[in-house]
């Protein structure tokens, strides 16, 4: 097997406020949208960031239609937390858990998109 592009897909509600967050505050760039679906990249971040609407008819597996994400993060490492999240402020993104630093030196912070999707920021 060769894997040529990975993606993470996520179903919510509003799938234009989703993707407006992540170009605005994470720079990403729309690949494709059509209704109900939008695919963002961005060159570093490993994979694509794909936003489905919630109840699509055309979403397999059937039991798993109306679901939502919830109870996970994306997670992106950078290189400077501190200007991250004073950026992020500036702009007025939503901060959930301000910079923690774990016991092993690992320093995070959380914040929440319009539809509950937690992005965390690690150092």
């Amino acid at each position: 097997m060769i894997i040529t592009t990975s993606a993470i897909s996520l179903n919510v509600d509003d799938v234009t406020a989703s993707a407006t967050f992540v170009k605005r505050h994470l720079g990403f760039s729309e690949d494709m949208s059509a209704d109900g679906f939008v695919s963002l990249s961005r060159q570093d971040a490993g994979f694509n960031l794909i936003f489905l609407k919630s109840g699509l008819e055309t979403f397999k597996p059937i039991h798993m239609r109306g679901h939502r994400a919830d109870g996970l993060l994306v997670v992106f490492v950078v290189d400077d937390i501190d200007t991250e999240y004073t950026r992020l402020q500036t702009e007025g993104v939503k901060i959930v858990t301000p910079i923690e630093t774990e016991p092993w030196g690992e320093r995070f912070f959380q914040m929440i998109d319009p539809n509950g999707i937690i992005f965390q920021l690690v150092e």
